[in-house]
């Protein structure tokens, strides 16, 4: 479609020109003699920009430039005057007028004025969009007393600059959390600045976390900022802390400890002003008491705990988080909105969920792009549903001790044996939901590539056979 401009002059014969000098560009004009006529045609109408006259018969250009940046999704304007006054420039801009031209009007002018404001306004939208697209992903669904319970929490740390431990399963939603966390704090002007411990190696952490200066290590060509620079004056996430050496716990102690850090090559302190956010799945007290993780971080850490609750103890929440889901990915990949059938609900409902509101999401994803028709029944759930298994952290602490759940699932076996049949059934579990798709799954189990395809081989796993519930993995991704 054509951009639709809007010109407003009482003058005809400039009008006209703009008329002919835009329509030969491609846009689509209209044209107005007045404020007042402006606006009645941007009611029945709208339109991406508005070439204003200041000196307007009536309602001035200036209070219909105000009229116009009150509606909602205003268009762009850019003013034009041929008796402009600096005061009428910078009353303009402060209104939000994107440009201010002054007649006579050269077309060249006009033309990139014209095109500049389209283009900041296309930008705007597409921001905008992102914008709300991400925060539809980042809200926490549910109203069940955990959730509620969790909330409460959250509001009464948020405000404050305690440090907070989040604990939780794989899957829970930790990182939700701490958004949460940071957008209801006086930091959300800043940066929320993510680093997962578990995914960078041991010998890059470091520079990771604290950056360095030229010439630190080999291939250290030019100077860089860590992530606690980049989170100065917002927050800094550390998810998986479980995962992080005794070195470099040493060196976040200390950060948190003096507020200051040292660049890798670095003998300059550098002041910090972070607030650190930390997440784990791990039993740190356990880990404290086998010497991988420092009592004195654990504290430093554990100010504020606060537990995400597993899906399997709010069940309540799973219709609210099925209608979220679905509405979500039905309106990223343009699909028709489907809905489940109560039947379905219940199946849902029912089950233990060992990857927690994750895998509930990916199957939701799946049903979404799948599944027949736009009521989604028992029988149809069935068909793309995985087989049942235990929850992942069955029998495990809570990562900040006492128990998140327990069963007795394997307990006969030995440890060894049992830890080995529950790792094989989970890895097929995921392979399934994931459609036999190693790159997704290998995702989701927070393992590299090259790590599954070895456990695959090793416990005697087809990720085409085990992924028959979904999608057919393709050949790329079944190999190594």
């Amino acid at each position: 479609m054509k951009p639709r401009v809007l010109i407003v002059d009482d003058e005809k014969n400039i009008r006209r020109t703009l008329a002919m000098i835009l329509q030969a560009d491609g846009y689509a004009v209209r044209q107005a003699e007045s404020g007042e006529a402006a606006l009645a045609l941007l009611t029945e109408a709208p339109a991406e920009l508005v070439l204003l006259d200041v000196c307007l018969p009536g309602q001035d250009g200036i209070e219909t430039l105000r009229a116009i940046r009150a509606q909602e999704a205003a268009p762009a304007v850019i003013m034009i005057s041929g008796q402009a006054s600096i005061a009428q420039a910078v009353s303009a801009t402060r209104l939000g007028a994107f440009d201010f031209l002054e007649k006579p009007l050269s077309k060249e002018r006009v033309l990139i004025a014209v095109r500049n404001a389209l283009q900041v306004t296309t930008l705007d939208q597409e921001v905008q969009r992102y914008s709300a697209d991400a925060a539809r992903r980042r809200v926490l669904v549910g109203s069940s007393p955990p959730l509620a319970a969790l909330r409460e929490q959250i509001a009464k740390v948020a405000p404050t600059a305690a440090t907070v431990l989040i604990a939780g399963e794989s899957g829970t939603g930790k990182e939700l959390v701490a958004r949460a966390v940071h957008e209801a704090s006086p930091r959300v002007a800043g940066a929320f600045v993510k680093v997962n411990c578990a995914a960078i190696p041991e010998e890059l952490i470091e520079t990771e976390l604290f950056g360095c200066v030229r010439g630190a290590y080999t291939g250290a060509d030019r100077s860089r900022d860590g992530k606690f620079l980049l989170a100065d004056g917002g927050t800094l996430f550390l998810d998986e802390i479980g995962d992080m050496s005794l070195r470099v716990q040493a060196k976040v102690l200390r950060a948190l400890q003096e507020r200051e850090i040292e660049r890798v090559g670095d003998s300059r302190a550098l002041r910090v002003d972070v607030r650190v956010i930390a997440a784990t799945n791990k039993d740190l007290v356990a880990e404290v008491g086998a010497g991988r993780f420092r009592e004195d971080l654990f504290y430093r850490l554990n100010v504020v705990p606060l537990l995400v609750p597993p899906l399997r103890e709010r069940p309540d929440d799973i219709p609210r988080l099925a209608t979220h889901f679905l509405a979500l990915y039905a309106t990223e990949n343009d699909l028709p909105l489907k809905r489940l059938a109560p039947a379905a609900l219940t199946q849902l409902q029912e089950r233990r969920w060992p990857g927690n509101v994750r895998e509930l999401r990916n199957l939701l994803e799946r049903l979404a792009i799948l599944a027949d028709g736009t009521v989604i029944g028992a029988a149809e759930l069935e068909r793309w549903i995985p087989p049942e298994s235990q929850p992942a952290a069955a029998g495990t602490p809570s990562p900040t001790g006492g128990s998140m759940d327990a069963t007795s699932d394997g307990a006969s076996q030995g440890l060894v044996a049992a830890r080995r049949a529950f790792e094989r059934r989970l890895i097929a579990t995921c392979l399934a939901a994931c459609g036999g798709n190693v790159t997704r799954a290998a995702q989701q189990l927070q393992i590299d590539r090259s790590n599954l395809h070895k456990k695959i081989q090793a416990y005697g796993l087809d990720p085409r056979r085990t992924g028959a519930a979904g999608p057919a993995a393709n050949e790329e991704d079944s190999s190594p």
